[in-house]
């Protein structure tokens, strides 16, 4: 599968202990997140990540192109509900494409072990 990894500052830490603790399970997986989402899960897992842009600088335009191009089958977006996001329109735009092209998109724990639980099988 084509799984991207995204996370907002105050989510990161959640993302990468999430991946850490399923290491075996995205190892399988070709993985992509925006720039310093990805750059912190590489840097202490050594998975191989495609990093885009960091999510502010277009990065969650890029992942939303790959939606709308069938190059993504999930989503993982640790998002932060309690703190305002400067490019809040790009995030609503990718969550809007998940809708549209049917991608399924965890985003919060919960939902993300649900995930890895269907990716298991």
């Amino acid at each position: 599968m084509r799984i991207a990894l995204i996370a907002h500052d105050k989510k990161k830490a959640d993302l990468l202990a999430f991946v850490q603790q399923n290491l075996e399970i995205f190892k399988k997986h070709d993985l992509y997140a925006t720039g310093t989402t990805g750059s912190i899960i590489n840097s202490h897992t050594k998975l191989h990540i495609n990093l885009k842009k960091s999510g502010p600088m277009g990065g969650d335009q890029e992942i939303g192109s790959m939606v709308a191009n069938g190059k993504l089958d999930m989503i993982f977006f640790f998002r932060d509900p309690l703190t305002a996001q400067p490019h809040e329109p790009d995030v609503s735009a990718l969550l809007r494409l998940s809708d549209v092209y049917q991608i399924p998109l965890a985003t919060n724990i919960e939902t993300a072990k649900l995930f890895v639980e269907a990716v298991k099988k």
